[in-house]
């Protein structure tokens, strides 16, 4: 099955609104009007409504870099699946190992976030990803096989067309060191494997599975290459119009 290539960028906690702005319509300038790899782009929250204004008509999707599994109410500081929709958010990134690390979210409130973005009608991105010391203790399928098992539970395999999994290796993310492309098609094709296991092959044979951990149009190719790698997660080359545009271009190289 030929899985459309999906390209996101999360832009996490930097720039200011010009900055944003600039940084999209920079992107809508230089990518134009590809239809070969499906892309979306995912700012500071406080910023989503002007990028999204930037990017409006655009191929680009609009994602947010979280939300809260309730509707209202006494979360301060949280926002809500309807407020992201309001503001144009199409797309919700869950579960990202900074959100998981830094921050403390459990695979259980990955999961009610995940549940709750379906209902709401937003697409899913959830992060899964092993640390340094799980990796080399030989822990890399145990952890990740968790995260996907409890991170979709109650999610059925008709809503697993808008779920994308983003396999992020802990310790590549930010480090500039990147997972050998034979190393994460190894991990891309256990989950897929896994998601047979859980919805069916045909379900598992049409879900994406970006990978993410220092994407850059260096590497982007070989990557993107692999046989069951759908498309890449990208922090810091996200921040540079150039470098977000080569790994597109890299993306569609590949699939001429």
């Amino acid at each position: 099955m030929s899985r459309r290539l999906f390209i996101a960028g999360n832009w996490k906690m930097n720039l200011d609104c010009a900055g944003a702005v600039g940084l999209a319509k920079g992107l809508v300038e230089q990518i134009g009007s590809v239809v070969e790899v499906d892309l979306a782009v995912a700012p500071p929250m406080v910023y989503a409504a002007a990028v999204g204004e930037a990017i409006k008509g655009s191929r680009s999707a609009l994602a947010a870099q979280n939300m809260f599994y309730e509707d209202n109410g006494a979360f301060t500081g949280e926002v809500s699946g309807a407020m992201l929709k309001d503001v144009g958010c199409t797309h919700a990134i869950l579960g990202h190992s900074e959100r998981r690390h830094v921050i403390g979210e459990t695979d259980e409130m990955v999961n009610r976030k995940v549940v709750k973005a379906l209902g709401d009608g937003l697409k899913v991105i959830l992060c899964v990803g092993e640390l340094l010391d799980q990796r080399e203790a030989d822990k890399t399928a145990d952890v990740v096989t968790t995260q996907v098992r409890v991170g979709l539970e109650g999610v059925s395999a008709g809503a697993m067309s808008d779920v994308t999994i983003a396999y992020e290796p802990v310790w590549a993310i930010g480090t500039g060191k990147t997972a050998m492309p034979e190393e994460a098609q190894e991990v891309h094709a256990m989950i897929r494997g896994l998601l047979g296991d859980m919805y069916g092959v045909e379900a598992s044979q049409a879900t994406v599975i970006q990978y993410g951990g220092s994407v850059k149009p260096s590497n982007a190719g070989e990557l993107l290459g692999q046989p069951d790698i759908d498309g890449a997660l990208v922090g810091g080359a996200a921040l540079k119009a150039t470098d977000f545009v080569g790994i597109v271009q890299a993306g569609i190289g590949i699939r001429k």
